[in-house]
């Protein structure tokens, strides 16, 4: 899908999208307990149907109208009891995958109920770049409890999991992505015994190991911080159902709030003020940029990093650091960024852990070419909010249905000028 955004001033009222980060956790939560739990506020993007996908491979059922506004999902728990092996369907989501491969691992490890598409493997089917980027970590961490083989072809990526998760001490990298942790703090409580999981430092974006703290807590299950950067997880614990609403989020209510930074007057509703979400921070970092050149660390806010590149370009310029891991993310996002920009006049300098962006002495001018979202929600949105700027055509923009499907319904009763086609 195209689409072709014209000079805009948006303007207006909107609530935020449902917390994607949120909902996955709860939705996971709601498949291990005993009982039906009611997940009130989720939206239905292309990755949190993966996980409800996910849920169902696990032996969970759950139920949700298909109509776009945000949605109240109900799901029966498996109680813990999961069916062992399957096919994962995960799509380009890495959280996931990345939550659900313990779980799987767990459930192989299990007296399993029968599932006839397992033979003693759990196969995660998804995009060949997620198959290639997606699970480093564990093949460090479990080496000794589980085989992985990866396959990619034809345009589709696999990986077939194998062995069995124990009780014991586990040992993760903490400077890739907090979404191992939480996977193991997921899986950690069903087991008989106790455990422990340490994430070697520097341990980054620890808020959202915060937000899966928080969500276990509200399911009823105990993990205990024992250390800077140590859990102890109590082993043969039960999830407990109940009722719950996904909070607003923090992440791409950021490309609503960058408007205001680009000249508009939009206001965001249904966010918590004493969110867990890290990237709330957003607040601070676009008055930081309005005002002048800025710097600043983004090793706990990644995916904050597009849209602060372009509202960099657009304003006095920023140097970024604690940018490394934008590599590993739905694109190389640096790099795409750096592209992109260019067409705006804009440069940007990518070195190893650090992003440079300078405006044009003259302001963006309209880009040169049509623009491209390199398949990637956040690079789509980014891209939209310059746009409103200058004008400009954007390709591959459905890759928001990653996230946020509704975006640009949202940007067009905020009163930009815009039209899609194929």
């Amino acid at each position: 899908m195209n689409v072709v955004i014209g000079k805009s001033t948006a303007n207006g009222t909107v609530t935020a999208p449902p917390s994607k980060s949120y909902a996955h956790r709860l939705l996971i939560g709601a498949a291990l307990s005993r009982g039906t739990s009611t997940i009130e506020n989720v939206c239905l993007s292309d990755d949190i149907r993966a996980t409800l996908d996910c849920a169902q491979t696990l032996g969970a059922t759950v139920s949700f109208a298909e109509t776009p506004l945000p949605q109240t999902v109900r799901v029966c728990g498996t109680g813990g009891k999961l069916l062992r092996g399957g096919e994962f369907f995960c799509r380009e989501s890495g959280s996931t995958l990345r939550f659900f491969l313990p779980i799987a691992l767990c459930a192989l490890s299990q007296n399993p109920r029968a599932n006839a598409a397992s033979s003693g493997k759990a196969i995660f089917r998804c995009s060949p770049r997620l198959a290639e980027r997606g699970i480093g970590v564990y093949e460090e961490a479990l080496k000794n409890a589980a085989s992985f083989e990866k396959i990619t072809e034809n345009g589709n990526g696999a990986i077939t999991v194998s062995g069995t998760l124990l009780p014991g001490k586990y040992t993760i990298r903490g400077n890739v992505s907090s979404q191992f942790a939480t996977g193991l703090l997921f899986a950690l409580p069903l087991l008989p015994e106790n455990s422990e999981l340490e994430i070697l430092p520097p341990a980054e974006s620890e808020s959202y190991i915060a937000v899966t703290a928080d969500v276990l807590k509200k399911f009823g299950v105990c993990i205990e911080k024992t250390a800077q950067n140590t859990w102890f997880i109590g082993g043969n614990q039960h999830f407990s159902s109940g009722i719950f609403r996904t909070e607003g989020d923090e992440s791409n209510a950021a490309f609503l709030k960058a408007l205001n930074a680009l000249g508009g007057n939009v206001i965001v509703t249904g966010l918590n003020k004493n969110s867990l979400q890290g990237d709330k921070i957003c607040d601070t970092l676009f008055k930081q940029l309005s005002a002048g050149y800025t710097e600043a660390d983004l090793k706990n806010c990644p995916d904050l990093a597009p849209v602060l590149f372009a509202v960099a370009a657009a304003k006095h310029g920023a140097r970024f650091s604690g940018t490394r891991r934008l590599k590993i993310k739905e694109s190389d996002r640096a790099e795409a960024m750096r592209e992109e920009l260019a067409k705006f006049g804009a440069a940007v300098t990518v070195a190893e852990n650090e992003v440079t962006v300078l405006p044009p002495p003259c302001g963006l001018h309209a880009p040169e070419s049509v623009l491209s979202s390199h398949d990637d929600h956040r690079i789509a949105m980014a891209l939209s909010l310059l746009c409103t700027i200058t004008g400009g055509t954007i390709s591959g923009a459905e890759a928001v249905r990653k996230s946020y499907p509704d975006f640009f319904s949202v940007l067009s009763s905020l009163g930009v000028s815009l039209r899609r086609y194929e």
